[in-house]
């Protein structure tokens, strides 16, 4: 997508910047301004300063992941009194302050991935449409940070979002709901962006909290969907015999028959106790 002069994008100025996106860095740029707004809500919901009618007071701090040309930018400016704007494409970079003149807007030109998030000392949210590709090591860096965000909502592919809230666990929503509470947002057709990515999208929201089960835990869940379709029993054969792993599953009450998805948290602990 190529933007003119003075365009305006889901109402922000884009003066006298020529744009493309990078499909090689999952650029598809959300133009739905209902929706921005819904997700910079999502992301000022802990923020006690700030009530959706009323942003003369704003205060907090939000960090928006893959800013772009801004759309979620303008959204989140009017609810937080300050946004750090983590951009990996340097021309994005370069151009984002030029469309909020005025505004307590600080852009990093590094990869999320790379950002030191110790270097914010106050409570803060995160928020971001981000790319699909880099999805969970997004989400794995935002939860095991040493000062962890108070608020994450993010944008991502609507297939992996469902099965991270699915009770059909996988490694993945182990891992995630081990550090937060986990709910679902908006979907997001793929006609809301610009350009338009192949698959729908969902709005996640997560509230970080303390570690459910300790980082031992997931070393026997690691092992348990070694194979996540078979029976959960033989992908722990060597751990215990047979005879006694039925035991165990019968004494936690665990279905002989269970494959590694159907278990949850607390029953990993409970197998990784006995064990």
């Amino acid at each position: 997508m190529v933007v003119g002069r003075g365009r305006l994008i889901s109402g922000i100025r884009t003066v006298g910047i020529k744009m493309k996106n990078k499909k090689s860095l999952g650029q598809h740029w959300l133009k739905n301004r209902v929706i921005l707004d819904e997700i910079a809500d999502l992301a000022a919901k802990n923020n006690a300063e700030v009530s959706a009618s009323d942003f003369s007071d704003r205060k907090g701090v939000v960090v928006e992941i893959g800013p772009g040309l801004g759309t979620l930018t303008s959204s989140l400016l009017k609810r937080f009194g300050k946004v750090i704007a983590v951009e990996y494409d340097e021309n994005l970079a370069k151009n984002l302050p030029k469309s909020f003149p005025g505004k307590n807007l600080e852009v990093i030109n590094t990869d999320i991935l790379d950002f030191d998030f110790t270097s914010i000392s106050q409570p803060y949210a995160v928020a971001g449409n981000i790319p699909y590709y880099i999805t969970s090591p997004i989400i794995e860096k935002l939860l095991t940070a040493e000062n962890k965000p108070e608020q994450i909502v993010l944008l991502i592919q609507k297939e992996v979002a469902e099965r991270i809230a699915s009770d059909k666990e996988t490694m993945l929503s182990l891992f995630v709901k081990n550090y937060a509470s986990v709910q679902l947002g908006p979907v997001v057709g793929r006609a809301e962006f610009t350009p338009p990515p192949k698959v729908d999208s969902q709005v996640i929201i997560l509230e970080p909290h303390a570690a459910v089960v300790k980082e031992e835990v997931f070393k026997l869940i690691k092992r348990g969907f070694a194979a996540p379709r078979k029976k959960l029993i033989h992908n722990l054969a060597g751990l215990k015999s047979e005879e006694e792993l039925v035991g165990i599953f019968e004494e936690l009450n665990i279905n002989a028959d269970a494959r590694p998805g159907d278990l949850h948290l607390s029953d990993w602990q409970g197998l990784y106790d006995v064990m």
